[in-house]
Order: structure tokens, then sequence, then C-alpha cells
């Protein structure tokens, strides 16, 4: 019997329990609480009546302002404050006032870390045990009521609670325009949201959310937007004006920015400040990240430096041109993180403005997983249309554009290995601390007075949410909305702010994703990788599949450097089956499952019908034309003059579809990979007035099923021709020979907003004239 049956037979009691209570009070650990009683006076007169009003829950008093900052993508051994190249001066200016911890954990990857830091539960207790979801409960990305989030506890105890950045918590199939909201971040607790949904966005031309509102950028990236910055801009707005209404209201902000996670999107004068410092290459640069570490403390003296896994080539072992794409890589990503760490201090200052700081507490989570080590050999930039990397020749003529606007690019899987030192592997691969053992640095000026310390407490991030509600002097709450909740997994760290030597009791913690599992327990460490082949990359070196359980002593051996499997077999059984028992428990069987049948806005509809003004429909909730024959029409008026822009348009520069009028002419262009595929003009101009247009998709007859048909998909329906009509009358063909969804993007009618699918507007390319109706048709 799962925990969730047990404590569903147990509902009754709770409710028996709220039933018999007094009327006019409800437990401090039931929320939402009752309404306050009235403790006036009513009579028939109002002179001889009295009034009183409704009390607010206030917190208590000297309750401390919280601000967690969580990273994306970020390696131990990244920063500069833990032996890193990449300056960090906010992170040690926080680590130089407060404590350092070189214990801490994350839960793998982004959805997972995420889930667990908010709601103190292991991630396959929210739903989250990866970002690919399943339908199944550990899987299916469901946010259910039974694990309340810590901002809704803290919003519903006197704070204010804001959240800025990475969401990726919410079901992909829920994230349009018109909902449902019910597990956006404005329904988990925060009262005001700005940010983005999903893994990763442009940091240069996102697609961002106020609240529950799309909106656009403020600025383009020629005038200097970047959406770290913006972040720290709108965050201060929020602080001013929480301030400026509520200024003894304690506050709860969740700053979650998108660095280091790709797109590596950073301005070209920070990209410069790392001229030369990689050139070393990966070999060498773990080597002196290894012997700062040692100096500055962060590990202890007796750490090994673990060796290159057998899938990375050497440095020396590469061209020289090679290495010359390699190295600018590795300063764009350095360059993003202390870019962001830049506006994370930005942030910080405007608390200090306010004259808050001093009991302020801050949580700074140096990365929700390990280092990328999951991509190719020489990274990620401009690729060719069908996907696969450029040649190396043509990437090193845009080597100094990279970052920038034009390309969504990742470093290669060896830098995300030395991001990871001392560790083995990074991203994704739990059995190994590379994956999940992050910086954490801890600061309350008020309270904490010892300064620069180190704490090696193993703690996880299901441990922040417990130290909140402490620190706050907060109760869990047992029952929230009239369902009982799950018992918190963490323990809090308060103890270890005054104590380096105070044990937290947190001697058991399981990892998973995506089959790759481990557990730890009392000061060992089992894990066991799941090597699955993976197209583009390097991982996919044999023995494939499930790999032996390794064995680690951490208590002596900081950096998993002696597997001693072979040495204690009986002790790799026992935490075999500890793992085992904390699956069943957590919800984490069956292990890997896929995301075939994952609902979707679209599903099973073949027929979509727009009006003028939908816009920001995300790519995967509209009609996939990727892959079938389609028919898009439009009923559209041309103004006497004019009457030029976008009618429809799916996608962006990485990919996508438009359908669009320009110089009186009806075009479509397609592109995949930032490469043009298929461009249509019209032999002749529109006339003004009343008219249906139309574009229609036939596959040539050569097009075959491929193996993702298996997952319910039609067949890839490319290469095709492509025909334009207007009123019913042939005005253009030519062939597409490919058709594909960049990442990011959206669905817009009457304008192309977030990045424009052709070259040849700029967006957002608004359509002139009007639009009554655009359907489009799957065959």
């Amino acid at each position: 019997m799962t925990h969730r049956r047990q404590w569903f037979q147990n509902g009754y009691r709770i409710l028996l329990a709220v039933l018999v209570a007094p009327s006019f009070t409800v437990a401090a650990d039931v929320l939402p609480r009752a309404a306050t009683p009235f403790t006036g006076k009513i009579e028939r007169s109002i002179e001889q009546s009295q009034h009183t009003w409704p009390q607010a829950v206030r917190a208590a008093k000297d309750a401390p302002n919280v601000i967690v900052i969580l990273l994306d993508d970020v390696g131990f051994g990244a920063a500069s404050t833990f032996g890193g190249v990449a300056e960090t001066e906010t992170l040690q200016g926080l680590a130089n006032e407060g404590l350092r911890y070189n214990h801490f954990h994350v839960a793998a990857l982004c959805a997972p870390t995420r889930a667990a830091t908010l709601t103190g539960r292991n991630p396959h207790q929210v739903g989250f045990g990866t970002v690919a979801t399943s339908g199944y409960p550990g899987y299916n990305s469901v946010w259910n009521k039974d694990t309340v989030s810590v901002a809704e506890v803290l919003r519903q105890n006197g704070y204010s609670t804001a959240a800025f950045g990475k969401w990726h918590n919410t079901p992909a199939w829920e994230i349009t325009p018109a909902g449902p909201y019910d597990r956006w971040p404005t329904s988990l607790g925060f009262e005001y949201f700005f940010g983005f949904f999903g893994g990763a966005d442009n940091q240069w031309e996102p697609r961002t959310y106020r609240n529950t509102t799309p909106v656009e950028p403020t600025r383009t990236p020629q005038q200097g937007y970047h959406l770290t910055a913006e972040m720290a801009d709108d965050a201060t707005r929020w602080l001013r004006t929480h301030d400026a209404v509520y200024p003894d209201k304690p506050f709860f902000i969740w700053f979650a920015p998108g660095g280091t996670h790709w797109p590596h999107h950073v301005p070209a004068d920070w990209i410069a400040r790392y001229r030369g410092k990689f050139d070393q290459g990966w070999d060498k640069i773990r080597e002196e990240t290894f012997a700062r570490q040692k100096a500055l403390g962060v590990i202890p003296a007796d750490t090994a430096l673990t060796p290159r896994p057998p899938e990375l080539p050497a440095w020396d072992s590469l061209s020289a041109d090679e290495r010359k794409l390699l190295v600018r890589q590795a300063e764009i990503t350095a360059a993003f993180l202390d870019y962001t760490d830049h506006q994370v201090g930005r942030l910080l200052a405007s608390v200090q403005e306010l004259g808050r700081s001093d009991n302020t507490l801050v949580l700074y989570i140096v990365g929700d997983n390990g280092g990328e080590i999951r991509g190719n050999l020489l990274g990620r930039d401009a690729w060719n249309a069908d996907g696969s990397p450029g040649s190396l020749e043509d990437r090193l003529k845009l080597i100094d554009r990279l970052g920038g606007p034009e390309f969504d690019n990742l470093n290669a899987s060896g830098w995300g290995w030395a991001e990871n030192t001392p560790f083995k592997y990074g991203k994704g691969i739990p059995a190994y601390l590379g994956n999940v053992r992050n910086p954490l640095v801890v600061s309350w000026p008020a309270k904490i007075r010892e300064r620069g310390g180190l704490r090696t407490q193993v703690s996880h991030v299901t441990d922040i949410a417990p130290t909140l509600l402490e620190v706050a002097g907060i109760e869990f709450p047992r029952v929230f909305e009239g369902i009982e909740q799950v018992p918190l997994e963490g323990k809090s760290l308060v103890p270890t702010f005054f104590r380096a030597d105070v044990a937290i009791g947190h001697d058991l913690q399981y990892f998973e994703n995506g089959g790759t599992r481990a557990i730890y327990h009392d000061g060992w460490w089992a894990g066991s990788r799941r090597v699955n082949s993976q197209t583009g990359t390097i991982w996919n070196q044999p023995p494939l599949g499930t790999r032996d359980w390794e064995l680690y002593d951490l208590s002596k051996d900081f950096s998993q450097a002696n597997d001693l499997a072979a040495v204690h077999p009986e002790r790799v059984k026992q935490l075999e089956a500890l793992f085992d028992q904390e699956a069943v428990r957590n919800d984490v069987y069956p292990l890997a499952p896929t995301g075939a049948g994952r609902p979707n806005a679209a599903s099973g509809r073949t027929v979509f019908d727009y009006r003028a003004g939908v816009t920001r429909i995300p790519s995967g909730n509209g009609p996939n034309v990727t892959r079938r024959a389609h028919r898009i029409e439009a009923d559209i008026v041309l103004p006497a003059k004019g009457g030029d822009g976008v009618i429809i348009a799916n996608g962006g520069r990485w990919g996508g579809f438009s359908l669009y009028i320009k110089n009186g002419r009806l075009v479509y262009a397609a592109n995949a990979h930032g490469h043009r595929t298929g461009h249509i003009v019209s032999t002749e101009r529109l006339k003004p007035g009343a008219q249906k247009v139309v574009f229609e998709f036939t596959p040539d007859a050569s097009a075959r099923p491929t193996a993702e048909a298996a997952f319910g998909q039609p067949p890839v329906a490319v290469p095709g021709r492509g025909r334009l009509s207007v009123g019913g009358r042939t005005v253009g063909e030519g062939g597409i020979s490919k058709i594909a969804y960049g990442p990011y993007e959206t669905l817009d009618i009457g304008a192309d907003l977030g990045t424009p699918v052709s070259a040849d507007y700029t967006v957002p390319f608004a359509f002139a004239g009007n639009i009554d109706k655009v359907r489009v048709e799957l065959r």
C-alpha cells in the first residue's frame, strides 16, 4: 500500500477532529484558518451596536525576510567562491558574511530540484521524478494539494510572496494563455510572478508572463535587453512597492534565473572578460580548480581528483580548430555565470537600499544540478537544417558572435565535466556527486554571527522548506484545504547556523533520474548508472543498460574516487534493498518511464480555429503541422493601401512557419534550425477588400513513417510541396524540405512574437488589415 492510500484511510480522523473542534478556532496546523469570530456587539440599533474588523494574519514579531536563489545547470566547481574560474562577487560576499555548505545535495534535474525545494518533499512525491512527464504518480508533473508549497504556508502566515525567473513545475499541457491556472505560481503560494515556463528560454527575446498574463520584452537585444537583468529590475520594482505599502511585513522571494542553462546568452562585454582564461583546456582547468578548492578549504585536504571519464577525450588530443571553438564556449559559460551572479547582487542591493538586509535570510543554491554533460563533444551553436551540427569550418567563422541573439548555444560536455570538479560526470547522472552535490551559501546578518564559516553536514534541498518554517516560527500544516499533507522529508538547517558540529539527522536520501539510481545512508553511498544510447551525444558507450552498483565511503572519500563494491558486497546489497524501500515509499517505480501519450491541449484535434488577437499559444499546444499534410485558410480584409504583416506564425528563428503579406504579396516561409527550408511568394499582388487566402502542404510520395510513429505521432511528412491560393486561384507553388518548431516559441495570429520565423521581416510585423478567422486543418 502506498503512502497516499494510507493517508486517505486516515482522512476520516482529520475530518472528525475538525468537526468537533470549537467553532471559534482552528488549530494552527490546519490551513486555511477559519474566519475570525466577530467580537463586537450587534443590536437592533446602530447606537447600541459595536463594530470590529476581521484581523489579518500577521507574521511572528521579527520574522525574517527570506530570499531563495536557485541557479541552473551549475557545477560544484564553476563559481570562484568554490574554486572555479567564473567570478561570483555576490556569492563571495554572502559567503564572507555567512556560511558555505559543501555537503549540500540537489535532486538531479531542474524540475525535481525545484519541486523538492519548494515543498520539502522528495521530487517523486510531488510528481516530478524528471522533467519529461509520464503517466505514473511519481512522474506526471501534477502538483497535488497534499504537498502544499512553503510559499503558500508562508503566505497564509503573514508573508508577502513573489517568484521571479524560471518556473518548471506546471504541466506542459496547462501552459497556455487560457490556463488552467491551478498549478501556476500564483496558485501555488506566490502572490506575484514574473518569469518563464519550461526548462529554458531565450535570454534575449524571451516568452515571459507576469502573473498569468503574457508580456513582451520591454526592449530589444540591440537596446540592451537581457532577461536576467529584467528579472532583477522587476524584483526591485516589486520590493519597492511592497516596502511602500507594507514596510513591516516580511517577504519571501524565489529568484531563479535561467543562468547557466542553455541557451548561453550573455552580453559581449562580459564574455570579453574571460578571453584566454580557458586556453589550457578542460584537463588543466580541473587540476587548477581542484588546487584552488583545497586552498579555499571547500573540499577536504585528502580529497582525490577523480579521473576523466572514458567517454571524454583528452584536451591535447583535439585539433587546434576544435580547441579554438571549445575555448570560446567556456568563456561564454563563465561570463553567463558571472553576469547572473551580478544580477543577483543587484537584487540584494535593493534589499539593502530599503534597510532590510540585516534581518533577511538569503539561501543561495548554486545550481539545481551539476554542469551539463549530456550534449555533443563540440557543443552546439550553428546547426544544419536537419538538426546536425554545422561543419567546424563554418562554426569558426561565427565564433565571435556566439552568445548573441543568433544562436541557441550550449557548451561542450567536456566543459560541463570540468565544472563539476572534483566529482565524476554531471547533470542527469545521479549515481555520482557531479550531478547532485552543489554549493549552498547562507547569510543572515541579524542571527548568524560566524563569518566565512564552513558547514559539512549532509543536507538536501528538501531541508530548505523546514528551515524557512522554523525561522519564521510557523508550524507545518497537518491539513491544507481539507487534505492531509504528505509529511516533510527534509530537516531544518537552522541548528547549523549556530554550530558547526551539530547533526541535523538527514542520514538517508535516495536519488533517481532516468533509471540511474543512488542511495545515501549514514556516510555510505551506492549508485547504479543506467546508460542509454543517446543520439547526438557521447554518452552511449557500452555497456549499455543498467550498470553494476558502485559503493563509496563518503566519510573518507569526499569525491567518490574509490569504489568499494568489490570489498563490501554485503553492504551493496543492503543499500540496494534500502533504495528499493525508498523507491516504493516515494513512487519512484517504474524506473525510466516514457512520456508516451502525454496530455496535450491539441490532442485529438484536427481542426483549429483562431481569431484575431490570439497570441502566445505554445507551439506544443497548437496544431503540429510538421508531421502531416495540412491546410491553412484565412479570411482577411486588406485595406485600400498597405496591408502587410503576419497572418499566422508558429515558431521562430530556430524553426517554424509563417504565412504573411509583404509588399502586397502573399508569402509562406518555413525554416528549420535557422535555415530557410521553404519560401513561396505569390505571383501577383493581393487586391484590397475581403478575401480568402490558403496555404496547402502535400507530402511527397517518398515520405515514409519513421520510428517516431511508434509513439503515436503521425509519420514525418517531409519533404513536400506547398501551394498558395487566393480566392480559389493558385498563385504560387514550391518545395518545402522541412518544417520544425524551435524551442521556446509560440503560435500567434496577426503578428509574429518572440523571434522571427523569416528574416524578411522584423517582429512583431503586425498585420495591417483585419483578420476574421484562421483555420488550420491537419489531414
